[in-house]
């Protein structure tokens, strides 16, 4: 019996030993074939249906094969049944003979999460912090004040009392305030003024009047405009309650300085909270405007990481983690299918221009030319218009394109090789020219087909993830890295649906890359030369 290791030439195992020694590429190489299967098994290890369910004696493996709803459920539907909710059924709750087990993540690429399944925080926070009091006041050449709005907490006064007040008695206005007053009222340009005073408290005050445009008449008001001057000083305090309406975190030393009045109105706010919806409401506290808030964690799609959901959740509802292996599983197959047609269209193509040469390799040189000259994504947005997007347009128009390049370096090695004896021998014994072509010269000129395989599956993964980044790719709802990173760019807060996706694309194209670098290093005939 032949061994298969005779079938392999001397020169391929020195290279393949080579490879080998290449301990970078020769582990990612696995690593990668690794991913590769565990992706095959995608529905083994990520899947919303249970691999086994054991139901009134009976085995079901919804994994494998479609049961309605009304085999688990007495008198149910014939439509598909939602095995999570099956499984809290008294059925199976209440009788351990019947039982369900799913995978290690029960979680599918296309089933969208039940809210109400999300374990989150059963708290209510409440955020009071400090806002600005900001007033006006208009004031004629005697800077008296004419009109108050809300002055009246900076001066000490109510507004009502302020109306022909002289302001400088009632604050202290720097020089340059009242000049600047003036020169509005002389009707001269004037720029926007700023200053910072104390109130009435010795609370720091900003006082701003805006820019004046010089007109025909001058203005019979001018307006100064109050507001606090905070700064880092500004209060900041937050509370966090419990459905008992319980204070279980926070300052409690503020909460305690609170009046009961204002105590009672924040938890009947909290009350309302948890029953759904809260407005915010302002109110004072020693001299301050505070502004309490109110916030409880809801599930909210895209959901960041949880137990249940390891890398999160996308904007859909969906799991990302099943999303991600599921779209590694369709990457890397579509890389594989489309690199294996790519370098058969144009292992063939060079391969004819080169043998024959001639007028047939001119005529299919200025063919290819004109071919690559077409705009790719154009056809591509023409062929799904009409036929509709789908994983096998996507990949016959990548296939009708990407055959170019390799078809130029075969080309090449058909001309190398055609005029060596071994081909001359075999044509003057007879052989057929395609026999020629395939037993003889191709074994001889693979080298370009194995050095470059790697980088244009790198290649084709890049593209497929970003054609569907822009629209163009695979049709929804179907996995892919690209359409994850498109959510990302609509949800940009949203850092889960950045990092993960992105990370296993680098991954992957990593991996290619340590391959790629690999295979060329080791099918170099002159692995040692130096550029000197």
């Amino acid at each position: 019996m032949i061994k298969a290791r005779n079938f392999i030439s001397p020169i391929t195992r020195k290279r393949l030993a080579r490879f080998r020694k290449m301990r970078l590429a020769w582990w990612s190489l696995w690593i990668l074939i690794g991913l590769y299967v565990l992706s095959l098994g995608s529905e083994l290890l990520c899947n919303d249906k249970p691999l086994y369910v054991r139901y009134e004696g009976k085995s079901h493996f919804p994994v494998f094969f479609y049961y309605p709803e009304k085999t688990f459920i007495p008198g149910g539907l014939k439509t598909r049944p939602d095995y999570k909710k099956i499984a809290q059924t008294p059925s199976f709750k209440e009788d351990s003979s019947n039982f369900m087990i799913f995978p290690p993540v029960p979680n599918g690429p296309y089933k969208s999460a039940d809210p109400q399944s999300i374990m989150t925080s059963d708290h209510v926070m409440v955020s009071i912090t400090q806002t600005p009091r900001v007033g006006a006041v208009d004031v004629n050449p005697k800077l008296e004040i004419i009109r108050s709005n809300q002055v009246g907490s900076f001066l000490g006064k109510e507004d009502r009392s302020l109306r022909r007040a002289y302001l400088p008695d009632l604050i202290s206005l720097p020089n340059d305030a009242a000049q600047a007053v003036k020169s509005r009222f002389g009707g001269e340009d004037s720029p926007r003024y700023q200053a910072r005073v104390k109130d009435a408290k010795g609370n720091g005050v900003e006082i701003s009047i805006p820019a004046f445009k010089a007109k025909a008449a001058p203005p019979r008001l001018v307006r100064l405009t109050f507001r606090d001057d905070l700064g880092s000083a500004a209060l900041s305090k937050n509370l966090s309650f419990v459905k008992s309406l319980e204070i279980d975190g926070g300052d409690r030393h503020f909460w305690d300085s609170l009046p009961q009045d204002l105590q009672k109105r924040i938890t009947e706010k909290v009350e309302g909270m948890f029953a759904g919806y809260a407005e915010p409401f302002f109110f004072e506290h020693e001299g301050m405007r505070l502004r309490a808030g109110f916030a409880k964690d809801e599930v909210r799609f895209p959901y960041p990481p949880v137990k249940s959901h390891l890398m999160g959740i996308d904007g859909a509802g969906r799991d990302v983690l099943a999303r991600i292996l599921y779209g590694l599983r369709t990457s890397l197959s579509f890389g594989l299918i489309l690199v294996i047609v790519s370098m058969g269209l144009g292992t063939a193509a060079g391969a004819i221009q080169g043998y024959y040469g001639g007028l047939v390799d001119i005529t299919g040189q200025r063919i290819t030319e004109i071919w690559s000259a077409i705009p790719f994504l154009y056809v591509m947005i023409l062929l799904g218009s009409v036929y509709g997007r789908s994983f096998l347009l996507l990949l016959v128009c990548y296939a009708i394109f990407n055959w170019i390049g390799i078809s130029y370096y075969m080309r090449a090695e058909f001309l190398r090789l055609r005029r060596q004896a071994f081909v001359e021998s075999a044509s003057c014994m007879g052989v057929p020219d395609y026999k020629i072509m395939v037993r003889h010269i191709l074994p001889n000129g693979l080298v370009p087909i194995i050095t470059f395989f790697p980088f244009f599956l790198v290649g084709a993964i890049g593209s497929l993830a970003a054609l569907d980044y822009l629209g163009f790719g695979l049709p929804p709802p179907t996995p892919s890295w690209g359409e994850l990173l498109a959510q990302a760019q609509t949800y940009r807060w949203a850092w889960w649906l950045i990092l993960y996706p992105s990370a296993a694309l680098f991954v992957v194209m990593l991996l290619g890359v340590f391959i790629g670098e690999g295979v060329r290093n080791a099918f170099d005939p002159k692995q040692f030369s130096r550029l000197r």
